[in-house]
């Protein structure tokens, strides 16, 4: 019986360090520690995989948990750095989300509609594809935000295992941030639903890309938004 549990802690062990997770954020001129700002998720660096699953907004138990989390200060037009445990290793591309909540951010499920960001895919060169696997992911929020709290949610997705044979894998954190400053004049007009941005029709979600023909790549989750 020892003997099992042992082993099964190290397993247990193992499936935790298998993967990543973005747990710590730099913005508006200040460093953040761990988890600080960001919504701490219960399924240690697992991913999501579920498309229709409303985990899919900022990680499995991290839907509900705003109130124990703070809220990070920043202004339209900031950069912003999101760090992860270790660097990633399943090629796929990075995504960025905003969803501004109607009151406190602490109190928002992430239920209202999203705007992409950013979007970091692959760089072909001569037939052959080339991912930014790294530590830290650096982004310039929009100047045009509304003044007000947002969910602002890194997504990377792991491609590594061709569909459908394999199962893309969604690693992703939301922070909790108050955005001032902005030059808004009715140009922010986010439209996108989670879940609901990402669907399993998309060439983005269902490349292959070990295959002689992948040679270009739209990342799925739709168009990035710009003032």
């Amino acid at each position: 019986m020892q003997l099992l549990s042992t082993l099964l802690a190290a397993l247990a062990a193992s499936e935790v360090s298998a993967h990543y997770i973005f747990q710590r954020l730099d913005i508006g001129g200040t460093t953040g520690g761990v988890y600080e700002g960001i919504r701490q998720n219960s399924n240690y660096n697992s991913p999501v995989t579920d498309l229709t699953s409303t985990d899919l907004r900022c990680n499995v138990g991290a839907t509900n948990n705003g109130a124990s989390t703070a809220v990070r200060s920043a202004r339209a037009g900031d950069r912003f750095t999101f760090y992860l445990d270790t660097a990633v290793y399943h090629q796929g591309p990075v995504s960025v989300f905003v969803s501004k909540a109607p009151s406190s951010v602490q109190s928002y499920t992430g239920d209202g509609t999203w705007a992409k960001i950013a979007d970091i895919g692959p760089t072909f060169n001569g037939g052959s594809a080339s991912w930014n696997l790294a530590q830290s992911y650096s982004f310039t929020l929009p100047s045009c935000l509304p003044d007000g709290e947002y969910l602002l949610k890194i997504s990377q997705l792991g491609i590594h295992n061709p569909w459908p044979a394999g199962i893309p894998q969604f690693y992703t954190s939301c922070a909790q941030i108050r955005v001032t400053g902005g030059t808004n004049t009715g140009r922010f007009n986010p439209t996108l639903r989670i879940p609901g941005a990402f669907s399993s029709s998309e060439s983005g979600y269902t490349a292959n890309i070990y295959s002689p023909d992948f040679r270009s790549y739209t990342v799925p989750g739709g168009a990035v938004f710009t003032c």
